[in-house]
């Protein structure tokens, strides 16, 4: 219980001075985020993997390539890169799924042509469920579902094609939470997505 309390409190801490990495991680760690047991496996060799991300750095890269386009979108949307405190690593150690979840979770923005809308962030999540990397994303894609459509009825239609769309890249695409996308940044995007069945 002692311990529960103190993950709690480092939780809203964090949030409070939006360190978005070590949220992620604790919110995990706190509810118990369970991964399907497949992904778990594939996930392993990512255990503690996680380079640091410099959107400064990648804004310079050529136009065309990955890092350049992560980067504009970051930049875009005013976001910043996900990153662990050094206090936090034995929790990110433990909960690979959740940091390399929220890690990835603009880079699959980019890769697969979703913007940060409703109707966007509902592909993203359909995508995800589809790749079934967790039963409670296919639970909270069941909820987007309903309550999307109510916070922005303007979007429904796209909304809905969104699904689709997300669903079937999630179908063609390998596994790609447990891509090391960080190593990649100066490929060309389209290649990038070629090679990742997008």
């Amino acid at each position: 219980m002692f311990k529960k309390l103190q993950t709690l409190k480092a939780l809203l801490t964090a949030k409070k001075l939006g360190r978005f990495g070590d949220f992620a991680i604790l919110k995990s760690d706190f509810f118990g985020a369970k991964v399907a047991p497949q992904i778990a496996a594939k996930l392993q060799p990512l255990e503690g993997y996680h380079p640091p991300i410099d959107v400064e750095k990648l804004s310079q890269y050529p136009l065309g390539t990955f890092g350049r386009e992560y980067a504009e979108h970051m930049q875009a949307h005013h976001l910043q890169a996900i990153t662990v405190s050094p206090e936090f690593e034995d929790v990110a150690r433990r909960n690979v799924f959740a940091l390399r979840y929220v890690v990835t979770h603009d880079i699959f923005h980019v890769l697969l042509g979703f913007d940060t809308t409703y109707a966007g962030e509902i592909g993203v999540l359909a995508f995800a469920a589809q790749q079934n990397y967790s039963y409670s994303l296919k639970i909270s894609l069941q909820i987007a579902k309903w309550l999307y459509p109510l916070l922005a009825p303007q979007q429904t239609q796209m909304i809905f094609a969104n699904v689709s769309k997300g669903e079937k890249l999630g179908k063609s695409a390998d596994c790609l939470l447990s891509y090391r996308f960080e190593e990649y940044w100066q490929e060309p995007i389209d290649k990038l997505r070629k090679q990742l069945g997008l």
